[in-house]
């Protein structure tokens, strides 16, 4: 009897190559932590599931179209698995639908893209090449089956992903509660399995609006009432201390507080900074941290003009810029103020031109404001120094009080500097990013500076307050190992919340009472802090934050990942830490000292998830005292 030659279908071998593939990539390119053998497992085995499941479709086509199947699912799977470590590298999170939404921005991505590449990236399109190979009709890999074994081999593909979702329950519990943290969906259900999840997130969170009534929006009211100070009558001593004087708002790229008082080779990196911090006429925020998630800069902006939380997933600014809003420049164009923002980027970069609109903006200064050329502008583009320069003719301009704020762009990854502008060396690290880090911030230092000195002589500064914030995180935690060397320490769970400060300081003129604050506060807490300077009073407004400058009553800052840091302790990846000593609280005590607090994150998160989704100020009068829901 004649042998038969067995050979392996290729829906088989995809599925294998593939699958072991993207495992290489979970386990040794992203920066996912594996805590244990169960968290390893899963990793290694969601991506084969994953795997079978797209490949073995072609079962139930004819051998010829199983072949094209193969062969361009295996190419635009390998391309959605690229996509995601790009972006990981430089955001350490995953795409979701909402930020593809955010094509436009992809132009002034060039140069990031280019650094964000490295040469073993070549490892995710080797299967691909192998299956293209493979597929070719002389090696007939294709399958006939009869219809019973195309419903067994589709039966084998609802036990492998229904035995993954199991073990990541068992591992995760309530895993698809906690869907802000990215990285456990992707660690226990993948990444192709991740996005069919937020795929169904975005149906259901688009559908929120039409189904929202005005019962939502009185829970939102009932719960700040109860949680929230009532610090709108209560006066402290700086209560309108800048009553009439005009508002200079810098949102400072990607700085964090690690870069003050830092040297490289003995030399400051931000001298200014750290003068201006210890100034008598500046108050800094020293323990002050961002809460940006996939939005970034403009979740900044978006929690700085509101007071409300970023989404989770995507940015507002584009999901929901047609939404009504409370914002701060509104409040102050009903107040006297004219109000502005000055930022060198094209119009369209995270929609602004329509949030602004709708946020009360009277005048935004963007690209086509400046002259801008090859010799003044690098990187992402207009330097600082020429930007801050040529502000100045507008702001004398403009009609006094005025709040204006400006967005730098130097400091924004990847940080690259021309040689000749760069006045401190380069650090040495294993990270091309950490290592040009800081002569960035030392330019963008040396502009504000200038800036500071051009106010002076525009006649403009006596009259202002200025307020310097830094927007966001500049290293991520793709670049833990080299910022552990830099700062001695290692960068663990407790530390990465500590990397989340950013400098804030309110400079005034004349004010000669200026203090270090020790107090915990965020991003959330800027607009009821400058209102409180301002002696605006808006009786009826709905915010998270409370004044920076009144008595804390709710004294926790929430992350957007559900982390969050008050005066004793720091929670974070379900570990209550001592804020102090950064040790885990014993575990008999992590429950009374951190659970309540925890509840109440997460419930405000939640709220205003809701007021975002629903659009609920629509159904909200914030004019008059006597509000009520619906009116």
């Amino acid at each position: 009897m004649q042998r038969r030659n067995f050979k392996m279908p290729l829906f088989i071998i995809a599925t294998l190559l593939f699958g072991l593939k993207t495992y290489i990539v979970y386990r040794f390119m992203f920066d996912l932590s594996i805590e244990n053998a169960m968290q390893e497992f899963i990793l290694f085995v969601n991506p084969i599931a994953s795997a079978y499941l797209v490949f073995m479709i072609s079962v139930w086509l004819n051998p010829k179209r199983q072949m094209k199947y193969l062969r361009w699912t295996a190419l635009i799977g390998s391309l959605v698995l690229f996509a995601n470590l790009i972006f990981y590298r430089n955001f350490t999170d995953f795409i979701t639908i909402p930020v593809l939404f955010q094509g436009n921005n992809a132009a002034d991505l060039t140069g990031s893209f280019l650094t964000l590449l490295h040469w073993e990236d070549i490892i995710i399109f080797l299967d691909v090449v192998v299956i293209w190979y493979l597929s070719k009709q002389k090696f007939n890999l294709s399958v006939d089956l009869p219809k019973t074994s195309k419903i067994a081999a589709t039966a084998v593909t609802f036990l492998l992903l229904a035995g993954n979702v199991v073990l990541a329950e068992i591992e995760r519990p309530m895993l698809f509660v906690r869907a802000f943290d990215r990285e456990y969906l992707v660690k226990n259900i993948g990444v192709y399995n991740y996005h069919l999840y937020d795929m169904t997130m975005q149906t259901k969170t688009r559908a929120q609006r039409v189904m929202a009534d005005e019962s939502e929006i009185s829970e939102v009211e009932s719960y700040l009432k109860e949680h929230s100070p009532d610090q709108k009558g209560e006066e402290t001593e700086l209560f309108r201390i800048a009553e009439d004087k005009n508002v200079i708002f810098v949102s400072v790229e990607s700085f964090q507080n690690f870069l003050l008082d830092s040297e490289i080779k003995g030399k400051e990196t931000t001298p200014f900074l750290n003068d201006l911090k210890e100034s008598q006429d500046t108050i800094w925020f020293k323990n002050f941290y961002h809460q940006t998630a996939q939005g970034k800069t403009s979740d900044s902006e978006f929690i700085v003009e509101n007071s409300l939380y970023p989404l989770g997933r995507g940015a507002v600014y584009f999901t929901h810029a047609q939404n009504e809003y409370n914002a701060l420049p509104e409040i102050l164009n009903d107040n006297g103020y004219e109000t502005s923002v000055f930022h060198a980027n094209n119009k369209t970069f995270w929609n602004r031109d329509v949030m602004y609109d709708n946020l009360g903006y009277d005048q935004f200064y963007g690209e086509q404001s400046f002259q801008v050329t090859p010799e003044n502008s690098f990187g992402w583009g207009l330097e600082d120094k020429a930007f801050f320069e040529q502000s100045i003719k507008y702001l004398q301009s403009q009609e006094k009080p005025f709040y204006s704020k400006f967005i730098t762009l130097t400091h924004h990854f990847p940080f690259e500097l021309p040689e000749e502008k760069a006045n401190v060396e380069l650090y040495d690290s294993g990270s091309s990013t950490l290592n040009h880090y800081f002569q960035t911030a030392r330019y963008t230092d040396e502009a504000l500076q200038q800036f500071f000195e051009q106010l002076k002589q525009s006649g403009i500064y006596e009259d202002s307050i200025i307020v310097l914030m830094g927007d966001h995180y500049g290293i991520s935690e793709f670049h833990n190992k080299a910022m552990g060397e830099f700062l001695g320490k290692e960068i663990d769970s407790y530390e990465h919340v500590q990397q989340q400060r950013v400098p804030f300081m309110v400079h005034i003129p004349g004010y000669e009472k200026g203090e270090i604050n020790e107090k915990v506060v965020g991003q959330i807490d800027v607009k009821p802090t400058l209102l409180h300077l301002l002696g605006i009073e808006e009786e009826n407004d709905l915010t998270f934050g409370e004044n920076m400058f009144a008595k804390q009553e709710k004294d926790f800052v929430a992350l957007r990942d559900g982390s969050f840091i008050n005066g004793d302790y720091i929670y974070t990846d379900s570990v209550c830490y001592d804020r102090q000593t950064g040790e885990p609280v014993q575990e008999e005590q992590q429950g009374e000292a951190c659970a309540p607090i925890k509840e109440q994150v997460d419930q405000e998160l939640k709220l205003s998830d809701n007021v975002i989704y629903g659009d609920l100020f629509r159904f909200y009068d914030f004019g008059d005292e006597e509000s009520k829901s619906g009116s």
